[in-house]
């Protein structure tokens, strides 16, 4: 990749000094008819500056919304990030590509159409939404980009000008990246970023009484529906916490038959847990943790009683529910805020019959630590999504497993994700080590469970060999040519489904 790169660098050059020509002054001048002689005011500088500020705030935010409320697919961040380099570079090449009265009309449906969005469902299915946001995403940053262009001062303020959209830039980052996780319950940010895009075109537009009107309008419309969007959330969510990891949110949710109610908690768009509410059924495993699925299956064939648990990733603390008297689950978790939520809208771990031990922080860094625990089961479960901790699934990683664990015990690997094919980098693992490993594809029939994907892998062979998980285990199907992930070298590309 980087001998391509470098190539077609090298082509660009050659094609540069093969037909670069050298403008006259009349001929620049045409070109850039709006860089007058004008002095810019202090409107002119917080135009600058806003404009900036709000392209790269609806970057952050529509990438946010796209990646954690509605798909958590690898590498889907780079397409935002594509269409609002583009929109820059086009609007800065020239001026033909961003006429107002062309882009004006677009930008408003697309602005309204994504607002609404936020509270409906049209803005969180796949298929809708990020076509939907992807595109209202090129027309915003096109408008807030052109207006900039349009916006070029003479030539001796160009310093200032580009510093103002370098700082602009910087400011949309950090107060989306920073200081919305702390002072906003949820990503409400997207929301926000609407309105103030909407009074900037109001703020553009104050000379045209017609425009004005609209994009007035259509600020308001847009606080409507974030309005409407934290009302709604407010009234169907237990609980809203938000951090540097994300947005967490807890919800009950009410069948027909009041047997199957059920608490969940989830992490944008990922399900971190659930527990069903009817006092006899609290201590059901459920989601991704039946007693059919590879963690069911490794749990209940090792040795007992006195059987010690180690989990790196706590959601709910479903797994607690098939400890035993004289057991001990020790749980591996780097999010305070899940282990609050944990403890407090859930039961998993206070009604556990096995002695529960919380370890805050990352899971590797504490095992690193931490003297042999004698893991008879350790379930690493933090791949789920598309922000997959490398580290964790490593040959160092496994190497570090290796030394808390009993001989006979079992490694299981959660590698349900929809987007990602991880069984085959865990069996290649497995076998580095001089490990036995099998895929445990449940699909949990007769039930409500989600189908699941374990790999179990193990430095004794028989600890693999009951009966119940044999006639579960299903083939890897290999990836040719997929090496072993370390920590210097590891490639998701090669596992995408």
């Amino acid at each position: 990749m980087y001998a391509l790169f470098a190539l077609l660098c090298t082509a660009s050059a050659f094609y540069f000094f093969r037909h670069a020509q050298v403008l006259t002054a009349e001929a620049s001048a045409l070109s850039h008819k709006h860089e007058s002689g004008w002095k810019p005011r202090l409107r002119d500088y917080l135009s600058w500056l806003g404009l900036s500020a709000t392209g790269s705030w609806l970057l952050i935010a529509i990438t946010n919304h796209i990646a954690q409320n509605i798909a958590a697919i690898p590498f889907l961040w780079l397409l935002p990030l594509t269409i609002y380099l583009l929109t820059f570079v086009l609007c800065f090449e020239s001026d033909r590509w961003y006429v107002r009265s062309h882009f004006l009309i677009p930008t408003a449906v697309f602005l309204a159409t994504c607002a609404y969005g936020l509270g409906s469902m049209i803005g969180y299915d796949v298929k809708v939404a990020i076509p939907l946001y992807s595109v209202g995403l090129f027309f915003f940053c096109m408008f807030c980009h052109g207006e900039l262009a349009r916006m070029r001062p003479a030539p001796q303020y160009l310093t200032r000008f580009y510093l103002m959209i370098s700082f602009g830039g910087a400011l949309g980052g950090i107060t989306v990246g920073l200081v919305a996780p702390r002072i906003l319950p949820a990503y409400y940010e997207l929301g926000i970023g609407f309105i103030i895009i909407a009074l900037s075109a109001l703020f553009l537009l104050h000379e045209r009484k017609l425009l004005t009107a609209g994009a007035a309008c259509l600020a308001l419309l847009c606080g409507y529906f974030l309005f409407a969007q934290v009302s709604d959330d407010f009234k169907d969510t237990r609980k809203m916490e938000r951090s540097f990891y994300g947005t967490l949110l807890t919800f009950d949710k009410i069948s027909e038959n009041p047997v199957d109610n059920i608490r969940e908690l989830r992490h944008g768009a990922v399900k971190h847990g659930g527990q069903y509410l009817t006092p006899n059924r609290r201590l059901e495993p459920t989601t991704y943790y039946g007693r059919t699925a590879g963690i069911g299956l490794a749990i209940a064939y090792t040795r007992s009683p006195g059987k010690k648990v180690g989990v790196i990733g706590l959601g709910a603390g479903t797994l607690a529910a098939y400890g035993q008297p004289g057991d001990v689950y020790r749980f591996y978790e780097i999010n305070p805020q899940v282990i609050e939520l944990a403890r407090s809208e859930f039961t998993f771990i206070s009604d556990s019959k096995a002695r529960i031990e919380i370890v805050q922080g990352d899971a590797r860094l504490s095992l690193e630590k931490e003297k042999p625990q004698g893991f008879d089961v350790l379930a690493v479960d933090a791949f789920s999504g598309d922000s997959v901790p490398i580290h964790l699934i490593t040959g160092e990683a496994v190497a570090i497993y290796l030394r808390h664990m009993n001989p006979d015990g079992i490694i299981a690997f959660h590698v349900t994700n929809t987007f990602l094919s991880l069984a085959p980098v865990v069996q290649k693992l497995a076998a580095d080590h001089g490990l036995y490993s099998v895929l445990i594809h449940d699909e949990a029939k007769n039930s409500s469970l989600p189908e699941t994907d374990w790999v179990l892998i193990a430095k004794d062979k028989r600890a693999l060999q009951p009966q119940p998980i044999r006639e579960a285990t299903s083939p890897i199907k290999p990836i040719f040519g997929l090496a072993t992930w370390t920590d210097d070298f590891n490639n998701l590309f090669d596992v995408l489904k």
